[in-house]
């Protein structure tokens, strides 16, 4: 009898596999990242195409072959339509999809790393909530989860109000993450620490991030 894997997840990333195939990057709570593929996912009508979409979240049952596990069904409670019809907050979450996709691991606890990429999707949805400053906190928070992030730097001289926002940045939870903004000048000093730190502790070049300073 076939066993399946029930994961609550969310799609990172697809490409095509053959003719009719993708193949799809999964960050799950239950087994970390999952790379899979879905049959006839590329076929008109089939019913994996719209869950094997970047972004899509929900429950995927998969049952692992010789090689790589195979979606066999999935149950999706949200699909981020508004963002994936938005061009320049597809690839905002493209990037944020990048940096989950180089942090996760398979069979580690992503519980935390796949919450914040849920909050941060809502978050992008938000008008009110500026997406330069939705980066720079998943950004930091992403450092966070996996224990890279310094926190408040000793080296620059910040104003209380960005130094309030890194602190809360570190400390929040994933729930109460997205629930303030900050000034312009406020946002640029921000900015520039973010920056600072990938340079530091990210060694990776993400295509995404590319195409997204063009657009910004």
């Amino acid at each position: 009898m076939q066993e399946f894997l029930f994961a609550t997840g969310m799609v990172l990333k697809q490409s095509p596999s053959g003719e009719y195939d993708r193949r799809v990057t999964i960050l799950t709570k239950e087994s970390g990242k999952i790379v899979a593929f879905a049959r006839g996912a590329r076929r008109q009508g089939n019913k994996l195409a719209a869950a094997t979409n970047s972004f899509a979240f929900g429950t995927f049952k998969l049952y692992q072959g010789r090689d790589a596990y195979t979606l066999a069904d999935a149950e999706i409670k949200n699909y981020f339509e508004g963002l994936m019809s938005d061009f320049e907050g597809a690839y905002y979450g493209m990037y944020f999809a990048e940096i989950a996709d180089y942090y996760s691991r398979e069979n580690n606890d992503e519980r935390q790393l796949l919450g914040l990429m849920y909050q941060s999707l809502k978050a992008l949805s938000v008008p009110a909530l500026p997406r330069p400053l939705v980066r720079v906190i998943f950004e930091c928070k992403a450092m966070a989860v996996n224990g890279e992030f310094p926190g408040v730097p000793n080296d620059r001289a910040l104003s209380d109000s960005a130094a309030y926002a890194l602190d809360y940045i570190g400390r929040s939870s994933l729930e109460k993450l997205y629930t303030f903004t900050v000034t312009e000048e406020v946002l640029k000093e921000l900015q520039a620490v973010s920056e600072d730190y990938c340079k530091k502790y990210w060694h990776h070049e993400f295509k995404s991030l590319e195409i997204l300073k063009s657009l910004c």
